[in-house]
């Protein structure tokens, strides 16, 4: 009788301590252990990074990092850090945070537009996935790749079609410009080749008059027809004498490229660069700005008409004034003159 008492006192002791272990699992695995008010909090985890670097993003979000640690060790997290980016919802639980920090890295959408440079580009992408500018600007301007692809440093911006992309935060500098490279020959399918050959311009040239449409008007329902002065233009051997191009090459030759320019002068006029277009005829050696995918197009499907002239229109503000002749363009372009010497605009 006694040793029977003995093994149930034995029986419930255990009973006890494998209620308390089971407490304690469920604690340390079910409870919500999230110390944050916002429906979801992001944690961006480096590549090669530690447990430590993960326990130091998660401290400001988790209520017991403790029971924490306890789980991730258990479940080998400690030694199996992924890279990426990855969401923590208000209410979640060690076990969810552990599954979730391993496996659903979240993709962000990367967008760039109207950079001038490949620089700049390296800069604005550099704000969005974990390549620094450095690292990015070199991939991309890398001569063996650029040779290797048809590019050149002049011709080189062309390569990344400005747009929305999803690329996991994680992404290396190499991994950008061969998904861009993948996305450049994707843009530049069968149709839009057969229109460019039809104008009888490479991708590249295309792309450079279409960052001086870019830059000309910002009123995408009036590119097509700004591409096409500048297409007759170019077809008579005309000299572009494109505005924007005079303010890059006095960037490109200063190497300023913060300076803001609101009028060109006369004496810029002679400025001697490649980039000038009313020094040098025909297209220049590559692209002054990004051009957005309606200015791509808007070369592409440039607007047949008899217009040779363009000049801002002061009633109609962000168009312009078109002429089929050059008297008529100098009546329109007085007009201009004298608004905007009466704003005091000269620079």
């Amino acid at each position: 009788m006694y040793i029977k008492k003995i093994l149930v006192a034995i029986a419930l002791i255990g009973l006890v301590v494998a209620a308390v272990i089971a407490y304690m699992i469920y604690q340390t695995m079910f409870v919500s252990n999230t110390a944050f008010n916002n429906d979801v909090a992001y944690i961006y985890i480096p590549t090669n990074a530690t447990y430590q670097d993960v326990r130091s993003e998660l401290e400001p979000l988790l209520k017991d990092l403790d029971k924490f640690d306890a789980l991730a060790e258990r479940k080998k997290y400690t030694t199996n850090i992924k890279a990426g980016r990855y969401a923590i919802r208000n209410g979640m639980n060690n076990n969810d945070i552990i599954n979730s920090i391993r496996s659903n890295n979240i993709p962000v959408k990367l967008s760039f537009n109207n950079q001038e440079s490949l620089q700049r580009l390296a800069g604005r992408v550099s704000t969005q996935i974990e390549a620094d500018s450095l690292e990015l600007y070199a991939v991309m301007s890398s001569s063996e790749f650029l040779k290797a692809n048809n590019f050149s440093s002049k011709t080189a911006l062309g390569m990344y079609v400005p747009n929305s992309y999803e690329f996991f935060w994680n992404t290396s500098a190499e991994q950008f410009r061969e998904r861009m490279l993948k996305e450049y020959h994707r843009f530049w399918n069968d149709e839009r080749m057969a229109k460019a050959n039809a104008l009888d311009l490479t991708p590249d040239e295309v792309m450079t008059m279409a960052s001086i449409v870019q830059k000309e008007t910002a009123k995408v329902d009036e590119r097509k027809r700004v591409a096409g002065v500048y297409m007759n233009r170019l077809k008579i051997g005309m000299p572009l004498q494109a505005d924007p191009t005079v303010i890059y090459a006095i960037k490109h030759t200063s190497g300023d490229f913060d300076q803001i320019i609101k009028r060109v002068l006369y004496k810029d006029l002679v400025i001697d660069s490649p980039y000038n277009t009313y020094k040098y005829a025909g297209l220049p050696p590559g692209l002054i700005t990004m051009p957005d995918i309606s200015a791509i197009d808007a070369v592409l499907d440039y607007e047949k008409h008899d217009y040779f002239y363009f000049v801002a229109d002061v009633k109609n503000f962000g168009y312009h004034k078109f002429a089929k002749t050059l008297s008529q363009h100098n009546v329109n372009r007085q007009e201009y003159v004298r608004w905007i010497n009466q704003q005091g605009v000269n620079r």
